[in-house]
């Protein structure tokens, strides 16, 4: 059945320019993708086997084209009114989600079981895995990967990556904690059960650095088991030299370790990240 829904919706996608919001047939073959990626059923990207991001392409088509067929309206919830296109989830408490006053997702992002949203807001597209917190004032843009037992900590902000349609999105894998005020974006990927210390940012382009040995580690990737800080790097230009932004791995986790935060405390204290 979703391989007979990923052929109509690449099909659709090749005449994507004569779509419009008057297409009911094509509304409904589109709405049927979104509610695979509402409900968990589907995913925009997914860790394959070999450790490598699998980007299911047809997935950001239907996000794509969703925007296409549909026309700007009135939302009101309550005391609260929003002019856009798309509808925001309803129904948390049924699966099991708790969402303070003051956060929203909308409809095509997906929140698992024990999922617990601050004031905050999580973008179309977007998956947040079980027992994940996100936290107050932090966002989720469209199509990022969170894992489970997360910890976007306060004003995080994880970057959208819907176009182009074949970019890997933000991944943070299970059993992270990203830091108040860090910006992690344009596909940027965080290992299993590492920590990133307030404030750094990590993009596609950030260099990280193994800080005891001084190797340079794939751009823009945070390796599993590792407690990472926001530092710089000289590079020099014509005008002088400058500190250019990096991310320096200061620590290899040990199995556990992770969830001791007196013992992570001590980690970011010693390294002056604290």
């Amino acid at each position: 059945m979703t391989s007979e829904l990923q052929t109509k919706i690449e099909a659709m996608w090749e005449k994507k320019d004569t779509l419009g919001a008057s297409d009911a047939e094509a509304f409904a073959t589109v709405s049927e993708a979104i509610d695979l990626l509402d409900t968990g059923a589907e995913r925009v990207a997914e860790i394959a086997p070999d450790g490598s991001v699998k980007v299911n392409q047809w997935l950001k088509y239907a996000v794509l084209m969703l925007f296409k067929l549909t026309s700007m309206e009135t939302i009101e919830l309550g005391p609260f009114e929003f002019a856009d296109k798309i509808p925001l989830k309803r129904n948390y408490m049924a699966q099991g989600v708790r969402v303070v006053p003051g956060a929203s997702a909308r409809w095509g992002s997906y929140q698992a079981p024990g999922v617990v949203m601050m004031p905050s807001y999580v973008n179309i597209g977007a998956h947040v895995g079980a027992n994940s917190m996100v936290d107050t004032w932090a966002t989720v843009g469209s199509c990022a990967q969170i894992g489970a037992n997360v910890h976007l900590s306060g004003g995080v902000g994880i970057g959208g990556v819907l176009e182009p349609a074949q970019a890997a999105p933000v991944i943070v894998e299970d059993d992270c904690l990203i830091g108040s005020r860090c910006i992690v974006a344009e596909g940027a990927r965080v290992g299993k059960g590492s920590v990133l210390g307030a404030g750094a940012i990590l993009t596609g382009s950030i260099p990280v650095i193994d800080a005891e040995t001084g190797e340079e580690l794939a751009r823009g990737q945070v390796p599993a088991n590792v407690v990472a800080v926001s530092a710089t790097r000289s590079r020099a230009f014509a005008g002088g030299t400058y500190g250019l932004p990096c991310v320096l791995v200061i620590k290899r986790l040990e199995e556990g370790q992770r969830h001791d935060k007196s013992a992570l405390n001590d980690i970011l204290r010693g390294h002056g990240a604290l």
